[in-house]
């Protein structure tokens, strides 16, 4: 390439990342074209356009995409689209947001993924960081894009959600602390249903790493070990777990009083004092707690900011009690294995509420939780006939009511829950048949509960 020409770099997607990644790119100077197939919002257009930056909406201009050096690609966009498939034909480098902000700053990255609890342990991780004073930044699937705070603002530490499209196009980026909560079956869809390609797309996260850096991961998940027997990685091995095992950093004692052991810090504290109950809740503060011990932060802000903090909307969110019926909000569980952990939690006879987008789930996963504690499933969803043939043939004593609206599945609920009872939206499903995101569908089921009061 020409140095006395300016980096031409595409951006593909025009969303929270993509408009990140375009603006960091302006930036340092490159020349910079963004493409979106869909309707950019109108916060997002107006960025652009205060920077200079040339976009379009509604198709590709492929002869403007295929001349790029390199591209940046949305998360969102599936790795056998049309215009990805045309760009790799022609070798042209594809990266992630993530990707381009990592060359450009040299703060600690606290990166966190898994299949389930990843919002919610990047929000503690960041609570707790910045509760004791740290010049902290949140980004990723959570929080503003990596590549914008990089390109306007100054942070020590960034921690950061990443999905397993994230990682996808991660290639150079690296982690300072890695965190893998847990892998089951997800979003099996984008990779031709077949667990080892989004098990692959994980374990990105430990690209780079070296023996200054730490990975954290749950000790009890198989599919972890499994993995991790193929491979080696320079990175101290931190792992947590229910009980103390054989090298375990993390876990709960006999007198119930949770146990962190860090290379740089230990601390302990009873596990009643923590603010998130259950157990996926006690590994979610595990990975945050030994996060922050690598980082040094102080032990009582450690055990303060455990204590105090309040959770994340749509994940096992109590919303109202209504004639002695309690309903939850756990919109976020978009997979059978959330819906399981939520399932653990529950005490009393719970009503279900599942549907959504199937991305090619297994319910046997649920089925025994299902049967303990389940008095009725309300399947709400534009195609239901797999919940209702599963159900039907697995589980016949407990009746599936099936609706095809919010409000039809509230209302079903209402009829069958009795004085006592938990109303549990915990969809196992994706959102896009009948609403526009996992926090649309949580916001109306709120909005409907709270009408009955």
């Amino acid at each position: 390439m020409d140095n006395q020409r300016k980096k031409y770099l595409v951006v593909l997607g025009a969303g929270e990342s993509g408009t990140g990644a375009a603006i960091l790119a302006s930036v340092k100077g490159m020349d910079v074209f963004v493409s979106d197939m869909g309707m950019i919002a109108p916060r997002y257009k107006a960025m652009l356009d205060e920077a200079g930056i040339q976009w379009e909406e509604g198709h590709h201009t492929y002869d403007r995409i295929l001349g790029a050096d390199e591209v940046v690609k949305s998360p969102g966009i599936p790795p056998n689209s049309d215009v990805i498939r045309r760009l790799v034909e022609k070798n042209v480098p594809i990266i992630s947001e993530i990707e381009l902000a990592g060359r450009y700053t040299d703060a600690k990255m606290v990166c966190i993924t898994g299949s389930n609890g990843k919002t919610t342990t990047t929000l503690l991780t960041y609570h707790i960081l910045r509760s004791a004073g740290i010049n902290v930044g949140l980004a990723g699937n959570v929080g503003r894009s990596l590549a914008l705070q990089v390109a306007r603002e100054q942070f020590d530490v960034y921690v950061i959600e990443l999905s397993s499209f994230q990682l996808e196009n991660m290639y150079d980026f690296k982690a300072n602390i890695a965190v893998i909560l847990n892998i089951t079956p997800d979003h099996l869809d984008r990779y031709d249903h077949k667990m080892q390609g989004y098990v692959n797309a994980k374990f990105r996260i430990l690209r780079n790493l070296t023996c200054e850096d730490a990975f954290i991961y749950w000790q009890d998940d198989p599919v972890i070990q499994a993995q991790l027997r193929q491979m080696v990685t320079d990175a101290k091995m931190l792992p947590f777990a229910e009980r103390q095992e054989e090298q375990t950093a993390a876990y709960v004692d006999a007198e119930n009083r949770l146990i962190i052991n860090s290379p740089v810090k230990s601390l302990s504290m009873p596990r009643a004092d923590l603010s998130l109950s259950g157990l996926h809740n006690l590994y979610n503060s595990m990975a945050a707690g030994l996060s922050a011990c690598l980082l040094d932060v102080k032990k009582e802000d450690i055990r303060r900011a455990l204590s105090d903090f309040e959770g994340v909307e749509h994940r096992l969110e109590y919303v109202a009690t209504v004639d002695g019926v309690r309903y939850i909000n756990d919109s976020k569980a978009t997979n059978v294995n959330s819906c399981w952990y939520a399932l653990e939690t529950m005490t009393t006879g719970t009503i279900l509420i599942l549907g959504g987008k199937d991305k090619g789930n297994d319910y046997t996963e649920i089925l025994p939780l299902v049967k303990e504690k389940v008095k009725a499933i309300v399947a709400m969803g534009l195609h239901n006939e797999k919940i209702l043939q599963f159900f039907g043939e697995n589980a016949p004593e407990i009746p599936v009511l099936d609706t095809c609206s919010l409000a039809d599945a509230v209302a079903g609920c209402r009829r069958v829950a009795s004085d006592g009872d938990t109303v549990l939206l915990s969809p196992c499903c994706a959102s896009f048949d009948l609403f526009k995101s996992y926090e649309d569908r949580g916001t109306q089921f709120k909005e409907a509960v709270k009408a009955m009061c």
